[in-house]
């Protein structure tokens, strides 16, 4: 019989790709996360590694292992939730820093009036980062959004389940008349980093427009993007949910075709049916439709 805490360290190897990585995730010393997969190779009865330059990889038998140790991990999350007849001590969350600032604070209210004996634990993070380690379960449930086009990658046994539609805009400095977009060829433009999603999106939208954006400043905090914007150094695509409940102090723009970005949630189909994640998943959906949309010039 194979232990099921050797098995998750097995399920983060394949995950992660590196010893070090399983470590530094669950808190371990390197040698215990070798020493523990030595002893599963000894269950096991075959290689599960294998040299791989300067690294080690999984063998074809420890791939075939990893997937068991999946499928094994949710089955005893599922019992936990079937058996347990107590509500769970606590549910972490990952949120996308615009949901952190604004729906996430809402939804700790009503989850302490309606639970208030459950604990919730948040860590901001980027949706690529939360999605992922929703599969290695360092979180429950994850707040991410994607863009018109960009559909998220959907990992194995996760379920997303949308909670809202989020407006993007154009943002001009304070006091600028609102413009449509070719108009805006000239500017200086802030806009997350390359690779994101959202720069992908907002960049294809000035492609369209007729022009290729002069991005000036980068940076993953759309906060610095209100910031760079407010002081007239630049214009900007930003959504909505970024103005949380305070009036925005720019100028708002609609984009051609007015378009959205979608905010779900995602957990993993073995923990569907907690009556806690459930929870808070409702509570985050009723903080987002209760948030009010900015006040704008049009």
């Amino acid at each position: 019989m194979f232990e099921l805490r050797r098995l998750r360290l097995l399920h983060e190897f394949a995950l992660r790709g590196t010893i070090a990585e399983v470590a530094h995730s669950l808190a371990y010393s390197p040698s215990t996360v070798s020493q523990q997969l030595a002893l599963l190779e000894r269950e096991a009865g075959v290689a599960l590694l294998e040299p791989d330059g300067r690294r080690i990889r999984l063998t074809a038998e420890g791939r075939v292992l990893a997937a068991h140790a999946a499928r094994a991990l949710e089955l005893d999350e599922q019992a936990r939730q079937e058996l347990s007849q107590a509500p769970a001590e606590a549910v972490r969350i990952s949120a996308m820093p615009t949901a952190a600032e604004t729906i996430v604070p809402a939804a700790l209210t009503a989850v302490a009036a309606s639970h208030p004996h459950l604990r919730v634990e948040m860590t901001e993070a980027p949706p690529e980062e939360g999605l992922f380690e929703l599969t290695a379960r360092r979180f429950d449930l994850v707040i991410a959004e994607q863009y018109p086009g960009h559909t998220r990658e959907r990992h194995a046994g996760n379920a997303h389940e949308l909670i809202g539609e989020d407006p993007i805009r154009l943002v001009l400095p304070p006091g600028e008349d609102a413009v449509s977009l070719p108009r805006l060829r000239e500017r200086a433009w802030v806009m997350e980093p390359i690779g994101s999603a959202a720069r992908q999106w907002a960049v294809q939208q000035c492609r369209a427009a007729g022009f290729e954006p002069d991005v000036r400043f980068e940076a993953a905090d759309l906060t610095a993007h209100v910031r760079l914007i407010e002081s007239g150094h630049a214009v900007g695509m930003l959504p909505d949910l970024i103005w949380g409940d305070a009036p925005a102090h720019v100028t708002l723009s609609e984009l051609p075709g007015s378009p959205v970005r979608e905010v779900f949630t995602a957990v993993r189909e073995s923990a569907r049916a907690s009556e806690a994640i459930g929870a808070v998943r409702g509570a985050l959906a009723q903080a987002f439709a209760q948030h009010r949309r900015p006040r704008r010039r049009r």
